[in-house]
């Protein structure tokens, strides 16, 4: 007793109090202030396509001219109205009297039409908006106001570039809080499964939630700043990732925490040993992922760029979380976080058990799973190999060419049934048609190069004083607008403007109008979207090695020796591999799915080898720190005994994490998510659990080549038994 007072009164109480009060009344007061922030991130938001668009591409230049010819940035909202049969004399009366009360609204500048189909049975109407108000509440308002007045039994539709803006708005719109319920639920009900405990998954999810206010709070004030640009994409991933992350970064915390409360009853010094043994791999797997995300600066394109720091910025706060606001709690808890399951005080002799196979001391699934790997090392890691490989042949199949932007929308929308509306009864690319920008001198030519051109249906120069966007105006005016020596060519396709088909005529637009003038520029909603999947794909090809040489020099540094560093990376590489594959065949032949967006290869990549990698961090860290006591292949069977548990259960919250974006009904999210999800339990169970540690054991000390530990002497050394150490703190405040 009188030992255990002294050791007592060796924790201050600055330490055993203070410190961790100071740190949770930081961290609440981080919430207080990053929490109403949530719901203002729609403030500093967009989901315009263009504005995300390289500098360098030609959409953009098209763009910047365009707006020279202009007053105001307005994006078109085309209304078509339909009926079965041809309209009658009244119901075109009807019609005619709509513009009056649409230009009423002003929401824009003039408005064009009404416009009959050549059959007679739609008619159509072009209202540009002015993008700098909420398209979304303007788009409801056409919405409403064309429903109110069209003739009885007609159906209406506000279709066009505002309207599928606004239909795409509204299908993020459960990302302030569907998304973050379903994600914390899922969390909770597996923590509550893994620990068994009420007080402890309350614990972690407060972690992973006050880390996301922190990361909204940093993120808000960037995008406010102008520093980077957010979108309902990033935003959906920033809360995943964080909440997931935070999370995993927590599991390993406690893990060790519940560990250290077997050789101490003082639960400060137990929350500082936790925090000595886990800080280097959480730190190590945090900065793997954040320069992983960082890589993205590497991008041409925009919307890379944001994402990049927007998640870079919340594995940060989840770092910071999981290292301060956590042991904090812990600290301040002790044993009273695992009630009722309590972790008892081991006597001296089982702490730290002497190892001969490096099985000693386990039961269950991971004796099983450790003996498996030990008695048959190659035949596990071949066959796992082999079976990653078949799995990665079905990325053959990934059509990950962009997708037309009305497939994107996953539910009902008035904007894709106007679209089918337009293609039925006029040009399939009116309201949306090809900018042409050329040179004054050439413009006559480039006109008709530009008629003459495969599937344009009209083509006409702007005049002055005339609203950019135009459908069915009559031939060439007389006086065209002139801006700065150029001229601005309006160009309707025959095709639907997010076709392939239309995407095509592009193409072929820039090659035949660079013969007539060579500075010639074809932009608008097609050219956007081809620029933007040209670049995505170029970026898959440009990124995708500064993260694998990234995340190899990082395992160099951890792991102080060359090859389990390239056997880390490479088993992440396969694995990623093989969960395209799987995801190609799931979205063509169960989804459905006419392709995919062309940044999901490149998304799926960052997030997948990042955070598998992550989990191999947690794995061979502990390896290392075994087989310095113990021997490479005990202390590669005691790290996947005691890492077994905690490693499996932070990968199933991270799929479920991911998993819950498929509750926003964008193609993009729901992708991602089966590819992340489907990604990390493969890296978790077969991975990690299998290939990995098989293929350790197999090759031997060697596995830590060059270094020291990879020596024999070294080897035959740490497989002597460790010398007891000093005898830790047994009492204090519980």
């Amino acid at each position: 007793m009188k030992h255990n007072l002294k050791h007592s009164m060796r924790v201050p109480f600055w330490l055993r109090w203070l410190v961790p009060v100071v740190l949770v009344v930081a961290w609440l007061a981080i919430a207080g202030i990053g929490g109403p922030t949530f719901g203002r991130l729609g403030e500093v938001s967009s989901n315009d396509q263009a504005s995300f668009l390289p500098a360098s591409a030609e959409a953009t230049a098209a763009q910047d001219w365009q707006a020279k010819f202009r007053d105001s940035k307005e994006i078109p909202a085309v209304i078509v109205i339909e009926g079965d049969s041809a309209f009658t004399r009244d119901q075109l009366g009807q019609v005619a009297a709509l513009k009056g009360k649409l230009e009423a609204l002003k929401v824009g500048s003039t408005v064009i039409g009404p416009i009959p189909s050549e059959d007679s049975k739609a008619v159509q109407f072009v209202v540009p908006i002015d993008s700098s108000g909420v398209v979304k509440d303007v788009v409801k308002e056409l919405r409403t106001e064309v429903t109110a007045s069209a003739p009885e039994g007609m159906r209406t539709f506000v279709t066009g570039p505002a309207g599928l803006t606004a239909d795409l708005v509204s299908a993020f719109a459960g990302i302030d809080g569907i998304l973050l319920l379903v994600a914390l639920g899922a969390v909770f009900l597996i923590l509550l499964i893994v620990y068994r405990s009420l007080l402890l998954p309350i614990a972690v999810l407060f972690t992973s939630v006050f880390a996301l206010c922190a990361a909204i709070l940093l993120v808000f004030g960037m995008a406010k700043l102008g520093w980077i640009q957010l979108n309902g994409q990033s935003q959906g991933i920033l809360s995943i990732l964080v909440i997931g992350a935070a999370t995993d970064y927590a599991l390993l915390y406690v893990a060790r925490f519940r560990e250290a409360l077997t050789h101490t009853a003082n639960r400060t010094a137990a929350a500082l040993t936790a925090w000595k043994k886990s800080w280097e791999p959480i730190l190590a797997s945090g900065a793997t992922v954040i320069i992983a995300l960082l890589c993205l600066l590497f991008s041409d394109l925009n919307s890379n760029k944001a994402l990049g720091p927007v998640a870079a910025a919340g594995i940060l706060c989840s770092l910071f979380a999981a290292l301060t606001l956590l042991p904090a709690m812990m600290a301040l808890l002790g044993r009273v976080a695992f009630w009722p399951f309590r972790p008892k005080l081991l006597p001296d002799t089982e702490r730290e058990p002497e190892l001969v196979t490096g099985l000693e001391g386990q039961k269950g699934l991971w004796r099983a799973t450790g003996s498996l790997v030990s008695r048959r090392p190659r035949t596990v890691w071949v066959a796992s190999v082999l079976l990653l490989l078949v799995a990665s042949a079905g990325i053959l199949q990934l059509k990950a060419n962009g997708v037309p932007q009305t497939d994107v929308i996953l539910t009902a929308s008035n904007a894709v049934d106007g679209q089918d509306a337009l293609a039925r009864h006029f040009d399939a690319g009116s309201g949306s048609p090809a900018v042409i920008v050329a040179d004054e001198a050439k413009a006559q030519d480039v006109l008709a190069r530009t008629k003459a051109a495969d599937g344009v249906g009209d083509a006409y120069l702007l005049a002055e004083g005339s609203v950019p966007i135009v459908t069915g105006a009559p031939g060439a005016p007389a006086a065209p607008a002139v801006r700065d020596g150029r001229v601005l060519i309006n160009a309707t396709l025959n095709f639907a403007a997010d076709s392939t088909d239309a995407e095509n005529v592009v193409v072929n637009l820039r090659q035949e109008l660079k013969k007539v003038d060579g500075g010639a520029l074809v932009g608008g909603v097609t050219a956007t979207a081809l620029d933007t999947n040209t670049t995505a794909q170029r970026d898959l090809v440009t990124i995708i090695p500064v993260i694998l040489a990234v995340i190899l020099v990082i395992l160099l540094l951890l792991l102080r020796s060359v090859l389990a560093p390239v056997m880390l990376v490479l088993s992440v590489v396969l694995s990623y591999g093989a969960a395209m594959g799987v995801s190609a065949v799931v979205f063509n032949h169960i989804f459905g799915f006419p392709g995919a967006d062309a940044t999901v290869p490149l998304f799926g990549f960052v997030f997948l080898v990042a955070l598998g990698v992550d989990y191999n961090i947690f794995l061979m860290s502990r390896v290392r720190e075994e087989s310095l006591k113990h021997g490479t292949r005990a202390g590669i069977l005691r790290g996947l005994g005691v890492t077994g548990g905690v490693i499996t259960s932070a990968g199933v919250v991270l799929a479920a994490t991911f998993a819950a974006l498929g509750v926003i009904p964008i193609m993009f999210l729901v992708q991602l998510a089966f590819i992340v999800a489907f990604g990390v339990l493969l890296d978790t169970i077969l991975v990690r659990s299998l290939l990995v540690p098989a293929l350790a054991f197999d090759i031997g000390p060697r596995i830590w080549w060059p270094g020291k530990l990879g020596r024999p002497e070294a080897d035959a050394a740490g497989a002597r038994p460790a010398a007891a150490e000093p005898e830790s703190a047994e009492a204090g405040v519980r």
